[in-house]
């Protein structure tokens, strides 16, 4: 059952390994606050829509099984959006229109479709909060150095210091490509080892 959580994180990383939801990764990972906001509320909706495409998947006509799922995720996103505009309405401005994207993240529809509609409420749960975690994890890790080297702060403190140059390539959508670029390559460097060494 700890592999249904755990293969999120690194193994199935939904950023890192499956390629998915690469929009919102890019377009707000500038810090890690949005990075934070973004990562929650996705996993918010996955787990709410996960929990009740396990609870209804035998009674889903297969013929109209997509549409449904788009109408539960647009609800959870719908609560979302408006609680993020209630109570942090600077983050819900920054994050701008892949809030309301979440409805269409592949990696919502996809856990939706692939794990929930075919496994049980508690497996599903464990899914939903692993890839969520990875996500979140994921959006993070390239905050972190999107934010540091574009703009010398880390979660708006700055730690770089007044004599740092910012590198402004850092914030643009290039500076993403680049960072996960670099990431990845760390990531299939690791397996590289680890594969060498069985």
């Amino acid at each position: 059952m700890i592999k249904e959580f755990t293969k999120g994180i690194y193994i199935e990383n939904p950023i890192f390994r499956l390629a998915l939801g690469l929009c919102p990764v890019l377009a707000v990972s500038t810090s890690i606050n949005n990075a934070l906001g973004m990562g929650v509320a996705a996993t918010f909706v996955l787990l709410c829509s996960n929990i009740i495409v396990s609870i209804i998947r035998k009674g889903v006509p297969p013929k109209i099984r997509i549409p449904i799922f788009i109408v539960i995720i647009a609800t959870f996103v719908t609560l979302v959006e408006m609680v993020m505009q209630a109570f942090q309405p600077e983050l819900f401005k920054a994050l701008g229109i892949f809030v309301p994207l979440i409805v269409v993240n592949c990696i919502i529809l996809g856990r939706a479709e692939a794990f929930a509609s075919r496994n049980g409420l508690f497996k599903s749960i464990l899914d939903a909060l692993g890839m969520g975690l990875g996500f979140t994890l994921g959006l993070v890790l390239i905050s972190f150095f999107r934010e540091l080297l574009g703009d010398g702060k880390l979660m708006g403190f700055p730690i770089l210091g007044s004599n740092f140059e910012p590198v402004l390539l850092m914030i643009l959508a290039p500076g993403a490509f680049i960072t996960m670029g670099v990431i990845l390559a760390v990531f299939n460097y690791i397996d590289l080892k680890k594969a060498a060494k069985k």
